[in-house]
């Protein structure tokens, strides 16, 4: 017999009832009936219940045993009597009857608890890692997460990609968020780069002639975190094609996408691909975001004639004198809620920086509200047939510059869904948002910048950067949206020199700022560029999204805080005096803050108005 396991705490069955058996684990819980002690022992596979009893010489060794010990015990695999049956475990028809045991490594006492759903802060679960890695869900995160890079990788081999190693130590890439640098000692006051994506380097490989590139990619960025986005480092599927059209990395992505959400989902509903393709703008006008949610059935509508010489002199005024415009959204069966629901609304408008919640309410006998006592019947007329609301139904307005009004009035459509109970259950909601701008003007500068990514190809390249509006140009770079969820960017990429040389110019840099700081690709594609795309799915979205969980932090085993610090681990960590020498620096740190109200020397206090 093995000296640790003849099996492992998920294996045994009623069949196996009369065999003698080892097991090894954790003690996850123990429960004494006085003549007996019940111990539930788990492993990585799952969980088994042994039984000693009183009279045993080993009861004294097991009883000592605190939860999350390491033990092996050996015994008899005996059926449990019927009342005692646990249809919930694989393991519920049988116990082990211990007739021998040994404490392999004792346990302190736990600053978490393993067993049962009891919450705990986040600093002590990220403190105390290995100990919430051992709780149930967490650990099938973390499974889940190695089955779905698994399938990935396989999807996208049987597709014809060919996975590849990038650096991981290179130059400062354009990437838009701030590097992570690394000083080199050979090279003094100069740093290496950890990639924020491997953006260049796979573009790279299109020149070299290699066809279709993949591969799990870390990227690095110095961010603040979000619910969705990890400081520090993330993991991508990065992908990049030679030779093809928007639609044929669309086309290889969508197989991918649908198949990892319908292995994973649970038998949750998945968008079949071709996905929806929504242009940016149409997703800024009917959902108020270029991440829309499609399981909210609310829709967004453009309604400014409606109040155009009005008398509701607010938005009249505003779409006169600044160019405002309206945004009406619909609240199905909204119409017979109470006061108090649409003056919660209004408050929580104001909270957000709007000067309230308008709203119109559509009843059998007319339109009610302050809005509709100041419209005549044709406009109320023309907002009910824009919204498509019928009788019983509310529409709240928003009305602003064009920008600010977008991004509210998808506040309001998210809100309103919530509150309305309208979001579509069990279901992955796919789509692709389009036709990117290429160019917006700075409002605090008045000068064109580039809206998203400056290294995609423009539609109608050098023909529509020499002849067009730069404001109204498109760029061929995409998004796919997931419930809401942004899983990737991506895009056709500028491939010509000349055209790049003048998308940045329209931008503000010069040719010489271009080559200093893009060098190395302009050399490249002077060398025979392919036309190329791509895009680069973030692997741990998919897995947020697949395990149902509203933090990322819950789909990675060591996960960095919000403040990017690594608690487990004490990173980022001071660095000794000899060592900064050998690395040729020396630092300067900002002066500590002195805490409010610090006594001087003077006998004033920090923070104290002068007295004279």
């Amino acid at each position: 017999m093995h000296c640790y396991r003849t099996h492992n705490c998920g294996q045994l069955r009623i069949q196996d009832a009369g065999a003698a058996a080892r097991l090894s684990g954790w003690v996850h819980r123990k429960r004494d009936h006085g003549n007996l002690l019940f111990v539930d022992l788990r492993d990585h596979y799952g969980l088994t219940q042994c039984v000693i009893d009183v009279s045993s010489p080993i009861f004294k060794i097991l009883e000592t045993a605190r939860p999350e010990s390491v033990i092996t015990v050996t015994g008899k695999v005996v059926a449990r009597s019927a009342d005692t049956v646990n249809p919930k475990l694989p393991t519920g028809e049988i116990e082990l009857q211990v007739a021998e045991a040994e404490i392999q490594s004792m346990a302190d006492v736990l600053p978490i608890q393993v067993a049962g759903e009891q919450d705990f802060p986040e600093e002590m679960r990220l403190r105390y890692r290995y100990l919430d890695l051992r709780r149930e869900k967490l650990h099938a995160n973390m499974l889940l997460r190695s089955q779905v890079i698994t399938y990935l990788r396989q999807k996208m081999i049987s597709q014809g990609f060919v996975e590849y190693q990038t650096p991981i130590l290179t130059a400062s890439s354009p990437e838009g968020a701030r590097d992570y640098l690394v000083p080199s000692r050979v090279h003094p006051g100069k740093f290496y780069a950890l990639p924020q994506a491997p953006q260049q380097f796979k573009q790279l490989l299109m020149v070299a002639g290699f066809a279709r590139y993949f591969q799990i990619a870390p990227c690095f960025r110095d961010e603040d975190g979000r619910a969705a986005r990890s400081p520090g480092e993330f993991y991508q599927l990065d992908l990049e094609m030679s030779f093809v059209t928007q639609e044929d990395v669309f086309a290889a992505v969508e197989p991918v996408m649908q198949g990892v959400f319908e292995t994973f989902g649970n038998g949750r509903a998945v968008t079949s691909a071709p996905f929806p393709r929504i242009t940016y703008d149409d997703a800024m006008l009917k959902y108020g975001s270029d991440k829309p949610d499609l399981r909210n059935p609310l829709l967004v509508s453009d309604v400014p004639e409606a109040f155009r010489g009005s008398h509701f002199g607010i938005f009249a005024k505003a779409i006169d004198g600044k160019g405002a415009v309206v945004r009406a959204l619909p609240a199905p069966g909204a119409g017979d809620r109470p006061r108090s629901f649409f003056d919660k609304l209004n408050d929580w408008a104001r909270e957000q920086g709007a000067g309230g919640l308008g709203y119109i309410v559509f009843a059998a006998e007319g339109a009610k509200g302050p809005i509709a006592k100041n419209l005549e019947p044709a406009r109320i007329q023309a907002i009910r047939e824009a919204t498509g609301a019928k009788d019983g139904d509310a529409v709240f307005f928003c009305c602003d510059k064009k920008g600010v009004a977008e991004k509210f009035a998808g506040a309001v459509r998210t809100r309103l869904c919530n509150e309305l109970d309208l979001l579509e259950k069990d279901v992955f909601k796919f789509c692709w948002i389009v036709d990117f701008p290429m160019y917006e003007l700075d409002e605090e500068t008045g000068k064109i910048i580039f809206s998203h990514n400056p290294f995609s190809m423009p539609q109608g390249g050098m023909d529509a950067l020499l002849n067009r509006d730069p404001l109204t140009l498109k760029a061929f770079q995409y998004d796919i949206v997931c419930n809401g969820v942004e899983l990737s960017s991506g895009a056709i990429r500028n491939h010509r020199p000349d055209i790049m040389l003048k998308a940045f110019e329209i931008a503000g840099y010069p040719a010489e700022e271009v080559e200093r700081r893009f060098g190395g690709m302009l050399r490249a594609f002077r060398f025979g560029a392919p036309p190329h795309g791509g895009s680069a799915p973030g692997g741990d979205r998919i897995v947020m999204l697949l395990a149902d969980e509203p933090n990322i932090r819950e789909v990675i085993l060591f996960p960095l805080n919000q403040q990017a610090q690594d608690l487990l681990m004490q990173a980022p960590a001071d660095i000794t005096p000899d060592r900064l020498k050998e690395l040729h620096l020396k630092l300067d740190l900002p002066k500590p803050k002195k805490p409010a109200g610090e006594v001087k020397a003077d006998g004033a206090r920090d923070g104290d108005a002068a007295q004279a």
